[in-house]
């Protein structure tokens, strides 16, 4: 059976799209069969960002609709073996997405898969609780400002009492926290929060932290998931994401500011 595995935010705009994809390619670069399913109905972003937005021809409304059949609608990365897409409608609207016809696709996708990842629309909305509702896991994107860390607040409070695992009283989901567009030198000044302080917030455990990095947004218009460039920040962040979550003891980098030298002060010298 597949992990479950959510990734969701109440504020829109703080990379969670971008980190969904980052974190499924990560995860299907280490040998796992890995399905990423948008679920942002009438935005549809996952297919930018995957590089695939061309190859698009059924939908996840589609399947659940009984249009087309699943394997019609799965994209298969060019990159990443082991890795699949299933896009998000652009033309319908939330309703669409029904709570049985999801049961169904991830029934089924379970049954081939080791990850499902869902990349949820921000917000609380239906799209939102049918992204989260048969979650095993769930990945809570925040930035670092008071409002984002507050609307994921939110968030919590509907994965421990909206879901199939609350419903039912299982074991609760397993709640991670991802700070994205961290910019230690900003905390030091004041103009962010700090890692300690999002923590103590939202008592919820640490499971990356993504440095604010030209690498993303180079990525992002690309079409390529920030994973596959090794040679940045936060690419490098984004696979130890992928390292704590399969259970690995990855020591924390890239929160703390560091001391340019005098040639690098005179000279300059961005982050990749």
């Amino acid at each position: 059976m597949a992990k479950i595995i959510v990734v969701t935010s109440g504020k829109g705009g703080v990379g969670k799209t971008t980190s969904a994809a980052a974190i499924a390619t990560g995860l299907a670069l280490r040998g796992n069969k890995t399905v990423v399913i948008d679920f942002d109905v009438g935005l549809r972003n996952l297919d930018l960002i995957m590089g695939c937005e061309r190859r698009v021809v059924y939908d996840l409304v589609n399947v659940i609709q009984g249009e087309a059949g699943l394997n019609q609608a799965l994209i298969r990365d060019k990159r990443t073996e082991n890795l699949h897409i299933l896009p998000a409608s652009q033309t319908r609207d939330k309703d669409a997405l029904t709570m049985e016809g999801v049961e169904r696709v991830l029934e089924s996708l379970s049954e081939e898969y080791d990850y499902i990842v869902c990349d949820s629309p921000a917000g609380i909305e239906r799209g939102a609780q049918l992204a989260m509702y048969y979650a095993d896991e769930a990945i809570v994107v925040t930035n670092p400002e008071v409002s984002s860390v507050r609307d994921s607040d939110r968030i919590l409070g509907l994965l421990a009492s909206k879901t199939r695992r609350a419903e039912q009283n299982m074991e609760p989901v397993r709640e991670r926290l991802l700070i994205t567009r961290y910019d230690p030198n900003r905390v030091d000044t004041g103009d962010m929060l700090n890692l300690e302080d999002i923590q103590e917030i939202l008592a919820i455990k640490l499971v990356g932290l993504i440095p604010e990095s030209e690498a993303v947004l180079r990525a992002s218009n690309q079409g390529v998931p920030v994973t596959h460039d090794q040679q940045s920040d936060a690419g490098q962040a984004y696979a130890d994401t992928v390292a704590r979550l399969m259970g690995e003891e990855v020591p924390l980098r890239f929160h703390q500011a560091h001391k340019r030298g005098f040639l690098s002060r005179v000279f300059g010298g961005g982050r990749r």
